[in-house]
């Protein structure tokens, strides 16, 4: 329920009294009016001349039903809340279609006359545009000339009229909250096809690797190239650049020859061009490993009797799974609070916006000024904490299933793959037992360490890239100094994410230290060993990169199908744009892959630098390594397939 109000508040507007549309506490009850609705055309038009000190939301607004439309043959009114002498219920307000200005005192329809209400003329068209009336630029004549005749005054029609609410619709904090209300309204979708979806695609993926690692490489780059290219086609579809099934921002039933874009159009074709590049990429890229597919294909197949050994293996992603899933639901639910927690109050302003007050009996000019959500800077600041937060928390999660499986196949490796009294009969769930009692402080350390990095690279990558677009004058010697400089910060990022990747998490199951130690340990085992390893352990992450994307490109591809079905392209559950929810699923999806592909990923990685690490206590010749994997890691044939 709590969810609901939030996104309630992100997708509805605010009426001139402050109240959220659709609210059934406000007052007077609003239950069920969701559209927002502009009174007064002149107020419009005012906001949308350039240079006005007038804003649209100062604009006498309130909340409806149904956007209303003119009438052919009279002129119809939209009046304000039923209060004071007019004694009509909410209900018999909206079953008069908001009209009761045949029962207005003479001084109240003169006051209607001049726009100051409380009834108003309804002389353009308007649609439902994400829960807004949109005005169509296009005056009634009929509705007009009866206007005229009863004496009003002049109302303007230009296309301004039009651009107005157009403008404040698509600005960029409504797109936001938008899109942030898209989550809310498409958590099932999220569940299902962010959620369950990958779980069982992982599962399936890795009992193949299992029963039929010779033809999973060749399995899984076919079917990465047909997703990428099938979501591809989905965003063209979305953008309407192939055939005609392109969102629309209008809500519900409405003129065909009606045509009203938005910002998220223009998001979705963005995407849609994006794709289209990474589509290219990736089939170019595919092309280029298919010789040497049969090269990671034996790497595949030491981790795969690793699993065939362990096989509890295959089950143990499911617990972090679980923990996952539960933090996942509980971070959405808070962030649609977080960006929903804004506090609405009345605008400063200085406009002279005169109405009529049913209350009072009178003309007020007094408090003309309209209600908005207002973010305080504390609120900036938790929301960039939350979204920290989250990713910490995945790649702490990911890290602590990683070293559990580290744990296990390293018992694994160094018994011979053979039960002995020292490794018990259940090494995964003695690793866990070895995680959470002496390694969860240097996980946690060393997932806080990558986290924080890579967001200080993310930040650089930004204001470098913003540094050589801005950037004007070549002789700039402090522009050229501050572009270098973030160059070599980033080279300096880009050397500590290396060097504090999986590889440390693997030391420290193996050697018990701390996560510093263990960082400094495998990166001297790669650099002594970066011959033996290149080959083998570029092709199997590659196969394992296109698995985690086939994985996650199936989600998105899922999401995309849920989302275009009637439930969620039209009426109450109407989304803004598929985008959102299906960059989710596809994060999701990924998140899930990797957790499970880490048992894969993570026994090859465990098997190479143990083995490395045999080699170097045993003078060069490793003394535990199972036969397949000596086959593999055979230093003489790797020197001869480089110098081929």
């Amino acid at each position: 329920m709590m969810t609901f109000e939030a996104r309630h508040k992100l997708t509805y507007g605010l009426d001139y009294k402050g109240n959220v549309c659709g609210d059934k506490h406000a007052h007077p009850g609003l239950h069920q009016l969701e559209l927002k609705y502009w009174l007064n055309p002149n107020q419009v038009y005012q906001s949308g001349v350039k240079d006005s000190q007038f804003k649209l939301s100062n604009a006498r607004s309130i909340c409806l039903l149904d956007c209303p439309t003119p009438l052919e043959d009279s002129l119809s009114w939209v009046c304000d809340y039923p209060e004071g002498d007019i004694h009509l219920s909410m209900d018999d307000w909206i079953d008069r279609n908001y009209d009761y200005y045949e029962i207005l005192t003479l001084g109240m329809k003169n006051a209607s006359l001049q726009l100051q209400g409380p009834c108003y003329p309804v002389i353009f068209p308007s649609v439902n545009v994400y829960w807004s009336c949109q005005y169509i630029a296009r005056a009634s004549n009929a509705s007009l000339r009866h206007w005229k005749q009863m004496g009003g005054v002049d109302i303007k029609e230009d296309i301004v009229v039009d651009k107005s609410i157009h403008s404040f619709i698509n600005s960029r904090s409504s797109v936001l909250k938008r899109y942030m209300a898209d989550i809310g309204k498409a958590w099932p979708v999220l569940i299902v096809c962010g959620g369950l979806l990958p779980l069982f695609l992982s599962v399936v993926w890795l009992l193949m690797i299992r029963y039929f690692v010779a033809a999973m490489p060749w399995i899984t780059v076919a079917f990465f190239n047909i997703l990428i290219i099938t979501v591809t086609v989905f965003y063209y579809l979305k953008a309407g650049w192939i055939g005609n099934d392109a969102i629309s921002p209008i809500i519900g039933d409405h003129d065909p020859y009606m045509h009203v874009f938005g910002r998220e159009l223009n998001h979705l074709r963005a995407a849609a061009i994006l794709m289209t590049f990474v589509m290219v990429l990736s089939i170019l890229t595919s092309i280029a490993i298919v010789r040497r597919i049969l090269m990671g294909t034996s790497v595949l197949k030491v981790a795969a009797k690793v699993i065939g050994e362990v096989q509890a293996l295959i089950i143990f992603p499911v617990i972090p799974y679980s923990i996952l899933a539960i933090f996942y639901m509980v971070w959405i639910s808070a962030a649609l609070h977080l960006f929903s927690s804004g506090q609405v109050v009345q605008n400063n302003c200085n406009t002279n916006c005169c109405a009529y007050d049913l209350l009072s009996e009178k003309v007020n000019c007094d408090h003309c000024c309209g209600y908005s959500i207002r973010y305080t800077p504390h609120i900036a600041v938790a929301i960039f904490f939350h979204l920290f937060g989250c990713y910490w928390a995945t790649k702490f999660f990911i890290a602590c299933s990683s070293t559990v499986i580290a744990g296990s196949v390293a018992s694994y490796y160094w018994t011979r793959g053979e039960t002995s009294s020292e490794v018990p009969v259940l090494p995964v769930f003695d690793s866990m037992k070895r995680l959470i009692r002496y390694s969860l402080g240097s996980v946690a350390l060393g997932s806080l360490i990558v986290s924080f990095v890579e967001s200080i690279r993310f930040i650089l990558e930004s204001f470098r890239r913003k540094l050589k677009v801005t950037e004007t004058t070549p002789d700039s010697w402090f522009g050229k100094m501050v572009y270098h400089t973030s160059q070599g910060c980033l080279s300096c990022v880009e050397w500590t994410i290396k060097s504090v990747n999986r590889n440390a998490y693997i030391m420290i199951a193996i050697t018990g230290k701390s996560f510093c130690r263990s960082s400094a340990i495998a990166t001297e085992l790669i650099m002594n060993n970066i011959l033996r390893l290149v080959r083998v352990n570029v092709i199997g992450d590659v196969i394992l990169f296109l698995g985690k994307l086939f994985v996650s490109l199936s989600s998105a591809v899922f999401g995309f199908l849920v989302l275009d079905t009637h439930k969620y392209s039209s009426g109450h559950n109407k989304l803004s744009s598929p985008l959102l929810p299906v960059l989710v699923c596809w994060t999701l999806g990924y998140v899930v892959a990797t957790l499970f592909f880490a048992v894969v990923e993570m026994s090859i990685d465990t098997l190479i630098l143990s083995f490395c690490q045999d080699s170097e206590e045993h003078e060069g010749t490793a003394q535990f390594a199972p036969l397949l994997l000596m086959e593999t890691l055979n230093e003489q044939n790797d020197m001869q397939r480089l110098t081929q």
